[in-house]
């Protein structure tokens, strides 16, 4: 697709006859750059929600057209006001919207959860069919029922009606902001799947968080209201039409998943650093306050919402509201020696990260090829999945010791008959509580506050929280991957919590950190190994806990855990992306990219010919696909006058993607000439033929190009005035070790495989 997406035109005092450029099969643009063998990464497809569908690079770069040209000179200083005053409008709307559809689906997941599990807990607790086991019995199947039910509606939804909701979405979206534009990845179809779908998955009781598809809600928002929604009802507003490109339309996204982020965290600053170190890959200052101000409308949103909540008008949402731990009143001590155990819990991190990517691996392609056989078994998959999570989360707490209250405690306290807070008694007599009931028969955030709690040295017991640990990393693995929405950050989360929190049980008296801190470092230890963010973690997890305290100790955990992770494969979303097949530059070249050059394997682009003396430039497919379907033909070799592609074309038209490139052209027309010089990007990026591939791939990355051409080293006569174009696909590492296979060989191959 993308070697089929543009035309080249080399002589700038000749048109071009459309009966030497009809006959597709003879273009050898379609020649690879560096010659491979035929596989999916060298062709321009990728897996996209449930099937393998072209993708095709975005146009970061600003196309200079002699319509650009004229359309941008001509706009007054009222409509350059206009376009800066609208950027900041959308900024605003995606934030405002973000943030409160965020609200809903919290609320709707604390509620459903939340009297799911209370009735559970409250059957087994008062014995509500006269005998123990009766009521044990009948939870037992409720509990199955119930979350089967909650499953099947998120799993139904996400294979027949938009499996491209299914994930978490981060991957994609860090890949489209990379250049790469997929099919459905934005759509109302989608948005309206990962909304419906990520209530029904997270209050089913899976191992799964709602943060990732948060992010994707996000996007998906700014992306329709970029575009003035879904394509087939899409707004016609003339304003519109300064945000039908490339460029406004990854900022707008950007804005969007920082917006998610916050929503999930109710971090603004934290949402912001999300964006600029793992998601964005081009950033302006510009970008920087918009994406500020998107997260700051969020906060103000969700805190708007939690105070009317917290009076107790949302049900049972509200106690908390978004924030899934506090440690502001919590007395921070450590001391020198405390470094050790720090250091332990970012090694431990570390590897336990970089061993659950690599399982991860594994499992997804297992689950790609289950996949494969049909919708059936997708569904099946999901709902087996769902099955095993609900009778691990209902029936282990009946193999853990009831533990007595502490003294200090009220009645109230200990033991909890409610939906939240620790203690819960579940099968306990009265002044007992299980400690393993407290942590899996609640909802998925109440379990994070649970075994984060500070000041509670003895609420949990050692074999708890091994079973905890055990648990969470075997429903890590098998739960992402299932055709729900899912998130990795809350299920990493529960991990690295269990671990940290054994830790701190094993230290004891040895360190002045509370476990409850512990298990803080814990989750942020696991989260750096496996996702590899630092910055923006750590300032998620600084504005979690509200205490600054935190902030040294935090920082060590992250750096040590991220470098020992790195020193094994690469990050969670990095293994997805290559999964999927989706082309991503990553921002350092590979060393061996120095030894090639961009001319190797080159085949000269059609049009190319040796008396030809000037690379006039470069013509994208959608443009020259409107000029055909306006039938934008000359009788004889002209140049146009500019009032008459004034007249047939304007700016609006050449934004619009064109997706069928069916053209009907009769014999007659095929003739005709067409005069592609008003259409043609007359300033394209060009580098030397001799020049590393390496520092081509830093170029083509940092500008967002989609096309780049390479020009000969000393221009004589008979030398073509263009050797070749370079495009995303012949940067990827993959496709030239394909190419190359000595490579491979001599450096141990690529990166991260």
């Amino acid at each position: 697709m993308e070697k089929e997406s543009s035309q080249f035109i080399a002589d700038a005092t000749t048109t071009q006859n459309m009966e030497g450029e009809a006959d597709e099969e003879s273009n050898p643009l379609n020649q690879p750059l560096l010659k491979r063998s035929r596989t999916l990464s060298s062709n321009s497809q990728a897996m996209v929600g449930a099937k393998v569908s072209y993708i095709e690079s975005l146009d970061y770069e600003i196309n200079e057209n002699d319509l650009f040209k004229h359309d941008w000179r001509s706009r007054s200083k009222v409509q350059v006001l206009q376009y800066v005053f609208l950027k900041w409008t959308l900024a605003l709307l995606v934030g405002l919207l973000t943030g409160l559809i965020a609200t809903l689906i919290n609320l709707a997941i604390e509620n459903i959860a939340g009297y799911k599990l209370l009735f559970i807990v409250h059957l087994i607790e008062k014995k509500r069919f006269g005998n123990h086991f009766i009521s044990v019995f009948y939870g037992i199947h409720l509990f199955h029922w119930g979350n089967l039910l909650l499953t099947m509606v998120a799993a139904v939804l996400c294979v027949c009606f938009a499996p491209t909701a299914a994930g978490p979405g981060i991957p994609e979206i860090k890949d489209y902001l990379n250049g790469v534009d997929t099919p459905n990845m934005f759509g109302a179809t989608t948005l309206i799947v990962k909304i419906i779908g990520s209530i029904g998955a997270v209050s089913a009781g899976l191992d799964l968080g709602k943060e990732g598809p948060l992010v994707r809600i996000g996007s998906c928002i700014a992306s329709l209201l970029g575009q003035g929604g879904p394509n087939n009802y899409r707004l016609k507003w003339h304003w519109l039409r300064y945000f039908n490109n490339d460029r406004d339309r990854c900022d707008l996204i950007t804005c969007g998943a920082s917006s998610g982020v916050c929503a999930a965290f109710r971090a603004p600053v934290g949402g912001v650093l999300f964006s600029l170190e793992e998601v964005a890959t081009w950033w302006r200052s510009a970008l920087l306050w918009r994406t500020f101000f998107s997260t700051a409308v969020v906060v103000v949103v969700l805190r708007a919402f939690i105070q009317i909540c917290n009076s107790g008008e949302c049900g049972l949402f509200g106690s908390g509201g978004l924030v899934m731990f506090d440690v502001r009143n919590v007395t921070i001590k450590y001391h020198v020696l405390d470094i050790v155990p720090v250091a332990v819990i970012g090694i431990i991190g570390g590897v336990l990260g970089s061993l659950y990517n690599y399982c991860l691996h594994k499992v997804l392609r297992l689950y790609n090829l289950i996949n494969q056989k049909g919708r059936i078994h997708k569904l099946l998959l999901s709902l087996t999945v769902s099955l095993f999570t609900s009778a691990c989360q209902y029936g282990l707490p009946f193999l853990v010791n009831c533990r007595p209250c502490d003294s200090s405690l009220s009645e109230t306290e200990c033991p909890t008959n409610g939906r939240s807070g620790n203690f819960k008694q579940f099968n306990c007599p009265d002044g007992y509580y299980n400690d393993l009931a407290t942590l899996l028969l609640t909802t998925n955030d109440d379990a994070v506050r649970n075994i984060f709690s500070t000041n509670t040295p003895y609420e949990y017991q050692t074999s708890s929280l091994l079973i905890f640990f055990a648990l969470y990393c075997i429903l890590g693995l098998f739960t992402f991957g299932i055709a729900v929405p899912s998130g990795l950050f809350l299920p990493i989360i529960l991990m690295g919590s269990g671990y940290g929190r054994l830790l701190g049980l094993a230290m004891g008296s040895y360190s002045n950190i509370d476990q409850g801190l512990f298990a803080v470092l814990g989750a942020a230890s696991l989260m750096a190994g496996s996702m590899r963010m630092s910055v923006s973690l750590c300032v998620i997890f600084l504005e979690l806990t509200n205490n600054l305290l935190l902030l040294p100790i935090t920082m060590i955990v992250l750096l040590i855990a991220k470098t020992v992770g790195d020193s094994f494969n690469p990050s969670i979303y990095e293994i997805i992306l290559h999964l999927k097949g989706l082309p991503f530059l990553d921002a350092h070249p590979e060393p061996w990219m120095r030894d090639l050059t961009v001319d190797d394997g080159v085949v000269p682009p059609l049009g190319i010919a040796t008396e030809a003396t000037e690379a006039h430039g470069i013509i994208l497919r959608a443009h020259l696909l409107q000029a055909l379907k306006k039938k934008w033909f000359l009788r004889e070799k002209r140049r146009t006058e500019e009032w008459e592609v004034r007249e047939k074309f304007n700016w609006v038209d050449l934004a619009e993607r064109e997706g069928n490139i069916e053209v009907a052209v009769t014999s007659d027309e095929m003739d005709m000439y067409i005069d592609l010089h008003p259409l043609t990007n007359t300033t394209p990026y060009r580098v030397l033929e001799s020049m590393s591939v390496a520092k081509a791939m830093v170029l083509f990355r940092q500008v967002g190009l989609r096309h780049l051409l390479i020009v000969p080293k000393y221009v004589a006569a008979g030398v073509s005035p263009v050797v070749g174009i370079l495009t995303r696909q012949d940067l990827i590492p993959y496709n030239i070790l394909t190419a190359f296979p000595h490579l491979a060989r001599t450096t141990g191959g690529e990166k991260g495989n």
